[in-house]
């Protein structure tokens, strides 16, 4: 049951480093006027469209609407920082399955979880910057039947309705395995707990 736990602690070091090569989260947006939709990966460290041309298009209608172009890598701090945190968390799971002690497993998969809130409460804060400061001087002025300034915030996770564009954001591939892994971590720190629990009953 330990090596099994350690082998479980491995596997969940491993699935956080397919965030290098895999995307985190998509996000959908289809309207009237593009029929095959448009959508957007978002990596550790750049943006890349689900379809040749996707982020383009994305980026004109964020002109028209008055919201910022899409950022480049050097944009955005956080596209330098995750991968570095993504690289040490894998190592710290690999070295914390040959140490073997059930209290490193939880501490990673307390680290894992602590990180994976903050990083959606920094993506939530990365949609409302983009959504709320729109250019008042841009072709079209979101504007209610009182005449306020609308937002444009895309959902966090889930389905949002923004003018004629029906917007959808959800895990790709990259985030559901890293999920997998930290929920791997937690099984493997029960498995290895248990195991040393009945080894200290039987030298007792």
């Amino acid at each position: 049951m330990k090596t099994f736990a350690r082998i479980l602690m491995v596997l969940a070091g491993l699935l956080t480093a397919s965030l290098f090569f895999l995307p985190m989260w998509r996000i959908d947006l289809v309207a009237p006027q593009y029929p095959d939709g448009l959508g957007m990966y978002i990596h550790i460290d750049h943006l890349e469209g689900v379809k040749p041309g996707d982020l383009k298009n994305i980026d004109i209608l964020n002109h028209y609407v008055g919201m910022k172009p899409l950022p480049k890598p050097e944009d955005m701090w956080e596209f330098t920082v995750f991968p570095i945190v993504v690289g040490v968390m894998t190592v710290l799971a690999i070295v914390f399955a040959l140490i073997g002690r059930p209290a490193l497993y939880l501490t990673w998969f307390v680290i894992m979880s602590v990180l994976g809130i903050l990083g959606l409460y920094d993506f939530y804060q990365w949609l409302y910057e983009y959504g709320t400061n729109l250019d008042p001087e841009a072709p079209i002025k979101l504007v209610d039947e009182f005449g306020n300034p609308m937002q444009y915030v895309p959902p966090l996770i889930g389905y949002k309705q923004l003018l004629n564009f029906e917007v959808y954001s959800y895990p790709a591939i990259g985030g559901v395995l890293l999920g997998i892994g930290i929920l791997l971590s937690l099984i493997a720190f029960w498995l290895a707990y248990k195991t040393q629990v009945k080894h200290k009953i039987q030298l007792a």
